[in-house]
């Protein structure tokens, strides 16, 4: 996501073993380049993004998955990120909101 969205920021700490969830609307896409093709590999993320709020978020779009991640579904890397060792660069939470969803916001609070 944040290879085609140049204002999206990942976290890119060294990872753990705790699993990346992600949402309904992002399931199935990789996390590095939101392609849909043969997902491999399990996604995971650091430890600081796997606690406290942001362990109930998706990693991709901060959407919120319920109160105990009943919405969520783990997130695979695709085959060609795995053959490029992108699984392998850190956790690829998106850290901040991006400008269009901002603005998305302003204006909700506007009206």
């Amino acid at each position: 996501m944040s290879r085609h969205q140049y204002d999206l920021i990942q976290c890119m700490k060294q990872t753990g073993p705790v699993a990346g969830l992600v949402c309904q609307q992002c399931d199935g896409r990789c996390p590095v380049c939101d392609s849909y093709v043969k997902p491999t590999t399990k996604v995971t993320i650091c430890s600081d993004c796997s606690f406290g709020h942001l362990s109930h978020k998706c990693i991709m779009c901060s959407n919120f998955l319920g109160d105990n991640n009943e919405n969520g579904t783990p997130a695979f890397y695709c085959l060609e990120c795995v053959r490029q060792d992108l699984d392998r660069e850190g956790c690829p939470r998106v850290i901040n909101v991006g400008s269009l969803k901002a603005d998305m916001i302003v204006r909700r609070k506007k009206a």
